[in-house]
C-alpha cells in the first residue's frame, strides 16, 4: 500500500519514509510510526509522520507483514 490516505497509518506501523532532504534521490528510511503530523484524509505525496526515532517524512510505503 502507499502512504497516501491517513485511515491506512496508525501508530506503530511499519513504514518506509521519504526524509526531506532525500527527496531528490528518493531514499528511503524505515521505521515504527509515533505520530501522524498531516491532518487531512489524503495527500498526494503520502502522509507525513514522525517515527519513534524522531526523524519526520511523507510516507512512501506500508511494510506489509508476511
Amino acid at each position: 500500500m502507499n502512504g497516501q490516505n491517513r485511515a491506512d497509518i496508525y501508530p506503530g506501523l511499519e513504514v518506509d519514509i521519504i526524509l526531506k532532504k532525500d527527496q531528490r534521490s528518493g531514499k528511503l528510511t524505515r521505521g515504527i510510526v509515533k505520530d501522524l503530523l498531516t491532518s487531512s484524509s489524503f495527500h498526494s505525496r503520502g502522509i507525513k509522520v514522525r517515527l519513534e526515532d524522531g526523524q519526520v517524512g511523507r510516507v512512501a510505503n506500508i511494510v506489509e507483514e508476511d
